[in-house]
Parts: structure tokens; C-alpha cells; sequence
């Protein structure tokens, strides 16, 4: 089940914390059900959740102080771009690079090229304590509270009993300095929030303490909390160095084991913790672009197809997309708060074909640029690539992929990997399996797509796309 999403101005993107609840647990209790079992019988539960979507809330009453705020909400849109542009940052760009020269040490590396983007946590969070005084209010009394979906469903699960997060969704906020695995002090001095309303941060895999006895009859432990990549990382099995796990979902995002090492790198790769469990602490480098799943919903909304299926086979009809190009735009750029989304090229010929073949071709093509992107900056040999999430059951976008990054891409019998890498670390916490060479034996290859075509051959298509991107900036 999806909730929907409310948009009670233009640009913000929310979700009702009150419904938010009340279809997880229906989908819990629909998932036992389905399944033949009874609640008593449920050893653990592990929880996936959307990263970067946050709420605060009354640490007293448990009142929030207003809905859920989307990771593709634009309101903090000005803040981020006054912040940018600000002589400040500057200066903290020019102190960071002379702390990073003279110590080679990379948690200097990353504050040298910091920029603010509306998908962050930290801009929307100055925006609440702005905005919203109750919030203010209750801060300076210590009686705010701050979580991500996560931490808001371990709240609402316990009763007000457990207040935490776990590293993997507390690094991907922006807030957490993944060098020193703490709150950033800095930054929230910077932008006037509050340290005293964020959550302690503990294990991945973890007792957080059990559901109460009333929302589902019996009590059942929780015993993992993970963000969703970083779950899906875990649910490909990719427990090393170099592997590399592809998500096509919503959005698309690349991320690379980098095992006990944080590299820092760019601005279109992220450091994140992967998992802590126990002294195990996994980190990955991440690259994401936005809407990939949306962009093929659309289409379907509009009637470009009618099954989602029939899309691969729509791409392969035509020879080429006759030089129709796809610009994604529909949800916020971090590079370009203002990218236009749009087809370019179209002809009296143009066909659904045209429209839905170049639609999968972008997709293609963004993975081709993500994924160079990685190969240069991110210092470790690549090994395994496995694909995830509902685009990764498209042949032609997994095919052209492999094509144009001249990889073996190997693709899972079940797509939906977040929710199995949260029950696995969940089973790993509750004894249910000892480690993880057990659960390298439950991965089951659907397909392995191996390169068929020299990446040249779609060289012109995709620089008729790259000149394409370029007129929609701005």
C-alpha cells in the first residue's frame, strides 16, 4: 500500500502521519494473515523505511506539530538557494579545503564543497523552527522531538516508550557526520536547530524493545531498523568491498560496499553508513537521481500504455527513439532546483513508441553517467552488480544498461529487496540465522543481463540526450 502524498501548497510534498500508521500496521497484519500465521508466532520485526522524510513532534503528548515532510518537498527551495549563494559558505568551502591539504584527512573533504539541496533534511528542519513556533517553543524547553519514519513508527509502536533511530537512517539525513558517527553540532548551529530534539542513534540490527501488546494482540520484538537503500543493499547480499547494488524505484540510486572505509567524494556521491551491527560498521558511497518510477507512472496515467509490461516490448518495436529525447524534472534536481522536465524532438512521425522508448532511455542513460561517475571517483575495484526494485523488472532498461556500462547485471527473483534486507537483519538480531553465509544461500538469480552491444553503438542517441538536458537547465 502507498500513501498518498498531499500537497497543501505549491512545491511541498507531505504525508499524514495518522494514515501513515494506520496502513502499516493493516500491512503487518495483512502480511501474517496472507501468510498463514498468528501473531504469537512472529519471532521479530525488521522495519524498512523511505530515508530523508521527517516529523517533529511534543515529547510529552506524542502531538506532532504538523504532517510528515516529504524528501521531495521544495519549500525550503529559497533558504537552500540564499545559503548557496552566501559569502559564509564560501568561507567554510575555503577553510575545509586548506584543513583537507594540510591532513589529507577526507571528514575535511566534504564540508570543502558543501552545498544545500531541498532534498536535504537539514534545510526543511531550519525551515520548522522557522515557521512553525510550537515547535520552536518546545525545543527551548527540551520538549521536542525529531525522527525520521522510522523513529516515528518505534514511537508510536512502544507506546512513547523507545525514542531512537538506528545509523543507517540517521547518516542519510544530512545531519550526522558519518566520520565521527554523532549529531552534527556545526551544521546545526549554522542553521539554528536545536540539538537537544534529535534521537539516540543505536544499531542496525538491534533489540529496540517490543511492539505493545495491544496493537497486535501480543507483544513482538523489534528487532531491526534500517533506512530502505541500505536495507536493499543488505537484501542483495552485497556484504563486500566493491559490491555494487542498483535501485530503481521511485528514484534510482547506485551504492558501493566500501567496506570500513568512508570515502568522500564529489558532489553527486554521498558517504552513508551502510549498517552497525555490533563492532560491524559498513559504510557505502551513494549517487541517486530522481524520478524514474514516476516518470514511467506518469506515462501510464497519461495512457502512453496501459500495463507496465508492455513497455519493454513497446522500446524494442522502433529501431530508435527518431531522436525523441526524455528530460526527468518532475520532482527537484539537487544540482538544479529549476531543471524543466520535458520531451524534446518530437515529430508528425512521433508514436507512444517514440514517447515510452525514450522514457526508458533516460532511465539508461542516467545509470551510464552515475555509474562512470563512480568508476572514477570511488577508488575500489566494482565487483558484483544486482539490480532491484519494480524498473529493474524492465528487459530493455536492464538490457541497454548493461550495454552501455559494459557490466553483468544480475537481477533478483523478488524486486522488492528493501523489505528483505530488513527481515534479514531482523532474523540475524533474533538468532533466527547465525551469520551471513546463510543468508548469501537464500539470494535467487532471476536473470543476468550481459553486455550485447558496444557501448558506441548508442553514442549518438545519447549525445542528442546530453545536448537535450543541457536546454532544460534553468
Amino acid at each position: 500500500k502507498q500513501v498518498e502524498s498531499l500537497y497543501p501548497c505549491p512545491g511541498w510534498v507531505e504525508l499524514d502521519p495518522e494514515v501513515l500508521w494506520s496502513q502499516f500496521v493493516g500491512v503487518i497484519k495483512d502480511a501474517v494473515h496472507a501468510a498463514g500465521l498468528h501473531m504469537r508466532q512472529i519471532a521479530g520485526l525488521g522495519i524498512s523505511t523511505q530515508r530523508g522524510t521527517f516529523i517533529t513532534w511534543h515529547k510529552r503528548t506524542g502531538k506532532p506539530f504538523h504532517n510528515f515532510i516529504s524528501w521531495q518537498d521544495l519549500r525550503s527551495a529559497e533558504l537552500v538557494n540564499s545559503w548557496n549563494k552566501s559569502l559564509l559558505l564560501k568561507v567554510i568551502h575555503v577553510i575545509f579545503t586548506v584543513l583537507h591539504f594540510l591532513t589529507g584527512n577526507d571528514r575535511y573533504l566534504a564540508p570543502s564543497f558543501l552545498t544545500f539541496s531541498t532534498q536535504q533534511t537539514s534545510m526543511k528542519l531550519s525551515w520548522v523552527f522557522k515557521n512553525i513556533p510550537e515547535a520552536e517553543e518546545a525545543a527551548k524547553k527540551n520538549n521536542c522531538c525529531f525522527g525520521t519514519v522510522d523513529t516515528w513508527l518505534l514511537y508510536r509502536l512502544t507506546k512513547g516508550s523507545v525514542y531512537a533511530t538506528d545509523y543507517s537512517n540517521a547518516s542519510s539525513t544530512g545531519v550526522f557526520e558519518p566520520f565521527t558517527r554523532s549529531w552534527n553540532p556545526t551544521l546545526c548551529s549554522l542553521l539554528s536547530i536545536p540539538m537537544s530534539i534529535y534521537p539516540p542513534v543505536k544499531d542496525t540490527s538491534f533489540n529496540f524493545g517490543s511492539a505493545d501488546s495491544e496493537i497486535f494482540g501480543v507483544p513482538i520484538p523489534i528487532m531491526a531498523v534500517v533506512g530502505d537503500q541500505q536495507s536493499a543493499m543488505f537484501g542483495e547480499c552485497c556484504f563486500h568491498p566493491g559490491d555494487v547494488k542498483l535501485t530503481m524505484g521511485t528514484g534510482g540510486f547506485w551504492n558501493v560496499n566500501t567496506g570500513e572505509h568512508l570515502f568522500a567524494s564529489g558532489r553527486n556521491l554521498y558517504p552513508l553508513i551502510g549498517w552497525k551491527i555490533g563492532e560491524e560498521v559498513v559504510y557505502l558511497t551513494e549517487g541517486s537521481m530522481s524520478d524514474i518510477g514516476t516518470a514511467i507512472k506518469w506515462a501510464q496515467d497519461i495512457n502512453l500504455f496501459t500495463n507496465v509490461d508492455e513497455t519493454a516490448k513497446m522500446a524494442r518495436s522502433i529501431v530508435d527513439s527518431q531522436g525523441v529525447c526524455f528530460i526527468p524534472g518532475f520532482q527537484v534536481s539537487v544540482n538544479d532546483p529549476y531543471l524543466c522536465a520535458s520531451f524534446m524532438g518530437l515529430k508528425p512521425s512521433t508514436t507512444r513508441n517514440h514517447l515510452v522508448r525514450a522514457i526508458l532511455e533516460s532511465v539508461a542513460f542516467r545509470n551510464k553517467l552515475l555509474y562512470d561517475i563512480i568508476v572514477k571517483k570511488v577508488h575500489i575495484p566494482l565487483q558484483t552488480i544486482r539490480a532491484d526494485g519494480g524498473v529493474s523488472n524492465n528487459s530493455f532498461v536492464m538490457q541497454m544498461t548493461s550495454d552501455l556500462i559494459n557490466k553483468k547485471i544480475e537481477k533478483p527473483a523478488n524486486a522488492d529487496m528493501s523489505s528483505l534486507g530488513a527481515a534479514f537483519l531482523a532474523g540475524l538480531a533474533s538468532g533466527f540465522w547465525t551469520d551471513k553465509e546463510q543468508l548469501k544461500k537464500l539470494r535467487r538469480t532471476e536473470a543476468v543481463f550481459e553486455p550485447q552491444k558496444d557501448p558506441e553503438e548508442y553514442r549518438p542517441a545519447m549525445d542528442t540526450w546530453l545536448q537535450a538536458m543541457k536546454c532544460s537547465l534553468h
